[in-house]
């Protein structure tokens, strides 16, 4: 069956019959001649979000940040460690990078510029300063081992790095094995001011050791990049929506991580369709966003860092939100309106005891994605916040939003929510065919927020999507008649760990590579912390092997989250008549 958004009234009228004007919500209509396919047409719910959004409204990203510096320029933009800069300040930081690029570094249009950072001042300055200079940005995750920093800026094609001094000492491994020509070094205090900036600096570099030795030759601090930018005007481009704006990195079932191509159309019908929902509830000034989630993931970027930015909002940034008691200190000096997250983030606030003593009187949006919400932690945010935590579903391939639940919910439903504005969602069996109302197949989707594809990887991008221009998604899901959807089951054997996807082939891959390994399958397993960990199941060749060097072997090589959090060792593992080995059976524990 098929679930179509948008312009539904439009097809209702060509093929399928038009339903009553006066209809409010779901209306369920049959296919002409009583076939087996059924559509469901949403007319308007909930109530007050449109069918359809305008693309149109921004020309580009930069022409989103034009008209916001603009109309907000006194309003405060972005907090971080108690430093505030305001939009019109912004404005003219951002202006200096892009200058820095331009005019110094002299970089030709739709150059790849790669931001390694957590979240800090540095991010939306670089971030901004990049699009409105014509460039494209490469967000890399900061907690990327040296094989995968390489991979991501060899596949890329980055030549320039803007990267936090914590980080460095990754960078310092490969970067002499790549193109990169222009390094951009900051420390966590570098814009935080006198004396507050000198003190984090100094608490991260000697006292909690978190900066390790490094040298790059011919790296420029932020601080440099910044007053050498402000000697270049910045120079107009043009960019359009048929412009990449962000090559975001996904795994694949290759185990090769793959870069989505994100357009400045995709990106921004995705925030109107985000702004689109939430605007019923939102106020006309006073806006404060918490964001936890690192704003290189694609929920934090588009729904914290742009969504909010349209409509004048502070946003919170968090550096370390692993630290909770300092999280909630922060959460303390703020009333804030919204705040979103994935399951685990929620979880383990809830735990601490000082977060229920919070003023959660300001709060009306609290929206948990990356991962399954659980009903017992939406439950439990209720009774301590008095506001629903609702949970929305999207991938990166959809920049990312493809359903959200009301955000009035009343009480906790199992299901990822209703597509939202000007998004097809199609539930497809194995042969390609939809299926009829109720019944498992996989979630595909069809919007303006989809990506055209993957970097340099047109036979991936054909196996991603339908004949009739459907994104694939790889997991299993169902509609109820009244248009929500609940996952069922992942396709694709991905591992979803606090939010953060965790392919099979590059643990295995990792482990392998082990001398003392014969074979290995890579699994999810429930966790009650991080919703899933990976466990490996090992046939030894050395019969010395330990778990303790496959765990040492694979942090050497994987980013904290991808190491396995179990390994057992086994004789045999089963497999197929063709020698493939059956994930399946190990994960549903089978065998």
């Amino acid at each position: 069956m098929q679930l179509e958004v948008g312009s539904a009234e439009g097809r209702c009228r060509q093929s399928l019959g038009r339903a009553s004007p006066d209809a409010v919500g779901p209306v369920l209509i049959p296919t002409v001649g009583g076939g087996a396919v059924e559509r469901i047409w949403l007319k308007s719910y909930p109530p007050g979000i449109p069918a359809e959004i305008d693309v149109n409204e921004f020309a580009s990203l930069g022409d989103l940040f034009a008209k916001g510096v603009r109309q907000y320029g006194d309003r405060i933009a972005y907090v971080n460690m108690g430093k505030s800069i305001t939009y019109a300040e912004l404005d003219r930081l951002s202006a200096r990078f892009a200058g820095y690029l331009q005019g110094e570094l002299k970089l030709p249009h739709g150059s790849r510029v790669a931001l390694m950072m957590p979240n800090v001042l540095q991010y939306p300055i670089a971030m901004f300063g990049a699009l409105r200079a014509g460039y494209t940005v490469v967000n890399v995750n900061p907690l990327y081992t040296a094989r995968e920093l390489e991979h991501q800026l060899r596949d890329s094609g980055a030549d320039t790095i803007v990267i936090v001094e914590n980080f460095a000492s990754t960078l310092e491994n490969v970067v002499q094995r790549l193109k990169v020509r222009n390094v951009v070094v900051t420390s966590l205090g570098e814009l935080l001011g006198f004396p507050k900036g000198m003190l984090v600096d100094f608490v991260v570099r000697r006292v909690k050791k978190l900066v390790p030795p490094w040298k790059i030759p011919g790296h420029v601090r932020f601080s440099e990049a910044l007053a050498a930018g402000g000697r270049h005007p910045l120079k107009a481009v043009d960019v359009g929506h048929g412009d990449v704006a962000y090559l975001q990195y996904t795994g694949g079932t290759t185990g090769v991580a793959k870069g989505a191509v994100l357009t400045h159309g995709n990106i921004i019908a995705n925030l109107q369709q985000a702004h689109a929902w939430i605007k019923p509830y939102l106020r006309k000034e006073g806006e404060i966003i918490i964001t936890a989630l690192p704003l290189y993931h694609i929920f934090s970027l588009t729904a914290n860092c742009l969504t909010f930015f349209k409509i004048g909002a502070m946003n919170v940034l968090i550096t370390n939100p692993r630290d909770i008691p300092g999280f909630v200190k922060e959460l303390a000096k703020y009333r804030f309106t919204a705040i979103t997250g994935v399951n685990t983030l929620f979880n383990a606030l809830l735990n601490n005891e000082d977060f229920s003593k919070l003023d959660f009187s300001s709060l009306h949006i609290a929206l948990g994605g990356g991962m399954a919400v659980q009903q017992a932690v939406a439950e439990k945010w209720r009774r301590v916040t008095g506001r629903p935590l609702v949970e929305a579903y999207g991938l990166t391939e959809t920049s990312p939003a493809v359903t959200i639940n009301p955000l009035d919910l009343p009480q906790f439903n199992h299901s990822i929510g209703l597509p939202i504005s000007s998004t097809e969602v199609s539930i497809r069996g194995d042969g390609g065919e939809e299926v009829p109302l109720g019944q498992p197949g996989e979630l595909c989707v069809r919007g303006p927020q989809v990506t055209q594809g993957y970097w340099q990887r047109p036979e991936e991008t054909a196996n991603v999507f339908t004949a009739d221009g459907f994104l694939r998604t790889g997991d299993v899901a169902t509609i109820d008649e009244r248009g929500f959807v609940r996952i069922v089951d992942r396709k694709k054997d991905m591992i979803l760990v606090s939010g953060f996807n965790v392919f099979p082939n590059e643990v295995e891959d990792v482990i392998a590579s082990h001398p003392g390994v014969l074979e290995v399958a890579a699994v999810g397993v429930p966790d009650e912390r991080t919703g899933e960990a990976v466990k490996a199941f090992i046939v030894r060749k050395d019969p010395a092997l330990t778990k303790e060097a496959v765990v040492a072997h694979c942090r050497a090589n994987l980013t904290a989250y991808k190491v396995p959090h179990l390994v057992e060792f086994r004789e045999e593992l089963p497999k197929t008549n063709v020698g493939k080995i059956l994930r399946r059976l190990l994960r549903d524990g089978q065998a």
